[in-house]
């Protein structure tokens, strides 16, 4: 069995604003449990809104206000040795990322300076990562780099904004693999590209896992991304992972509600019927419904839904729900 890389235990990262002197909370990840493994595409799907891109800011140790860490860990798996990132400092915690784990947040502008050439973006993010570096041995490592992974040379003679967006996407995530990370977290990488681009960044992403045989996790709202890139997904609903198995099981055997809206809502090849889209509207995550946060929307209600939130059972070793109809059933 792979070893766990990753571990998140009972995490609770929530926003506190001050709206017109009056605090707000919002739960955008709210005691979510999580052990990734080696050498795995772990996807993490649910509709916009649910915390997903909030959990990787928690993941990958990036929690600063609004966001705060109010509960929980996240344990990383370091040669053996257990490491509790969310009782490092800033400081040790800048050291210790890139270097075993990297974060690709929505959209490459925020990732490359518009008013730098791509050359200078690489010389300074290795000189300020391994040792010193001289620009003519950094553009070197950056121009091997970039060749291994079958991008155009030229690029790095370019600004940002004259490249397309696909290849500005290429180019980030290209830079988040540079230091051969053990982890690679990635929010939305294939937002705002057209079918065919996103197919060539998701072959990217899957080429470099291949070859560093790291674990990468990938948050997408696109079911057919995962269909086609994860080994194992976790569904999330209003701040809580409530399915997690591996990509096959979970698109034949979807056990919670939610999921099975999603999987049914996806077109397939020569089926023409309508397809049916997740009922209502999510909920707030500063105003969270008693029980179960899924039952306002779920045809399947029953009672004990509205009144106690379900727990997150085991149902195979593989497989987790978290839900009263599954529980009921398996006892």
């Amino acid at each position: 069995m792979d070893k766990i890389i990753l571990t998140a235990q009972q995490l609770k990262t929530f926003y506190i604003l001050d709206v017109h002197g009056t605090k707000k909370i919002i739960k955008a990840v709210n005691e979510v449990e999580l052990e990734i493994r080696e050498n795995e595409i772990y996807g993490i799907a649910g509709e916009s809104g649910c915390g997903k891109s909030t959990l990787l800011k928690a993941l990958a140790a990036v929690v600063e206000p609004p966001l705060r860490q109010l509960g929980g860990k996240v344990i990383y798996h370091i040669d053996g040795k257990a490491v509790d990132v969310t009782s490092l400092g800033a400081e040790k915690m800048r050291r210790l990322r890139w270097d075993f784990v990297s974060y690709v947040p929505q959209g490459s502008m925020n990732v490359l300076n518009p008013v730098v050439k791509l050359k200078d973006t690489y010389h300074d993010f290795i000189s300020s990562h391994v040792n010193s570096k001289s620009q003519e041995e950094a553009l070197k490592m950056a121009r091997a780099h970039i060749a291994e992974l079958g991008l155009p040379p030229e690029i790095m003679g370019a600004y940002p904004h004259q490249l397309s967006g696909g290849m500005r996407q290429r180019v980030t995530i290209a830079l988040a693999a540079l230091l051969k990370p053990k982890i690679i977290i990635a929010d939305e990488p294939t937002t705002a590209l057209d079918v065919v681009v996103q197919r060539g960044v998701m072959q990217l992403l899957k080429d470099i896992q291949k070859k560093l045989q790291n674990t990468i996790i990938l948050v997408t709202h696109d079911m057919g991304v995962h269909a086609n890139v994860a080994d194992r997904i976790g569904i999330m609903y209003a701040g809580k992972i409530v399915e997690e198995a591996p990509t096959e099981k979970i698109f034949r055997e979807p056990l919670h509600p939610y999921t099975q809206f999603l999987i049914n809502s996806l077109p397939k090849f020569g089926d023409k019927t309508p397809r049916e889209s997740v009922p209502g509207s999510p909920p707030s995550l500063a105003d969270l419904p008693s029980g179960c946060p899924f039952h306002p929307r779920c045809p399947q209600v029953l009672d004990i839904c509205r009144e106690q939130m379900p727990t997150y059972i085991a149902v195979t070793p593989n497989h987790k729900v978290a839900c009263w109809l599954v529980e009921e059933e398996h006892g």
